[in-house]
């Protein structure tokens, strides 16, 4: 899905960007045309993964069930092409940062927090796991999104892969264009905090997450 997302982000009709990951986009190679079938079949196909799973003791049907749930509300209006509908909007029109926080969780953080969630429910987490997964993937959006702003603007392209300035080129409202520079790593270590608080009661097993999370304050691309 997340795949999907940037086939279909990087087109013409929306972001029209050439570069990802420093390597030609999806339609600049195949065209327009291949590249939004190429989205739609990725996005298919995922559900025709969690519907291939079969139900057991250990994972009933009702679990499944609420996984698929959770994958649509993320994936569509309710989530993440919501949330590129408010970015979209956002090119043409004043937007402050209670719209631009809006965004981030349904574009980024929607499917960000529904991988934590669906791995809580399939893995038999109890329901305060699946919230805190849930609140920690909320969180890691917001600090990912954040970061990536700031990357936009001080980012290197040798080591991004892609242009950075895209997002003042295309007019766009981002948090460091709203608050600047310094409250924006502000608001990115917050979110970095809170997203470890919500792991507090997990054990040495969730090391990885809490490496993931901080890792964002020194990523370089």
């Amino acid at each position: 899905i997340h795949t999907y997302s940037l086939i279909h982000d990087d087109l013409p009709a929306m972001d029209n960007d050439d570069f990802r990951r420093g390597k030609p986009t999806n339609h600049k190679v195949f065209g327009e045309a291949m590249a939004i079938l190429a989205g739609d079949n990725l996005l298919t196909e995922a559900f025709g993964l969690i519907a291939g799973v079969q139900p057991s003791a250990s994972l009933p049907a009702e679990r499944l069930l609420e996984a698929v749930h959770v994958l649509v509300k993320a994936s569509g209006y309710r989530g993440m092409i919501g949330g590129q509908v408010i970015d979209l909007e956002c090119e043409s029109r004043d937007a402050d940062l209670t719209m631009v926080e809006y965004m981030h969780v349904h574009k980024t953080g929607a499917l960000i927090s529904s991988s934590l969630e669906i791995g809580a429910l399939l893995g038999g987490g109890s329901s305060q796991q699946v919230r805190q997964l849930t609140s920690y993937g909320h969180h890691f959006g917001l600090a990912f999104q954040i970061t990536d702003d700031l990357l936009d603007i001080e980012g290197d392209a040798a080591v991004m892969g892609k242009t950075p300035g895209s997002d003042a080129a295309k007019n766009k409202k981002t948090y460091p264009v709203l608050t600047g520079l310094v409250r924006a790593k502000e608001a990115a270590r917050e979110h970095v905090e809170g997203a470890l608080g919500a792991l507090k009661s997990f054990d040495e097993k969730a090391e990885p997450l809490r490496a993931l999370v901080q890792y964002l304050l020194v990523r370089k691309a």
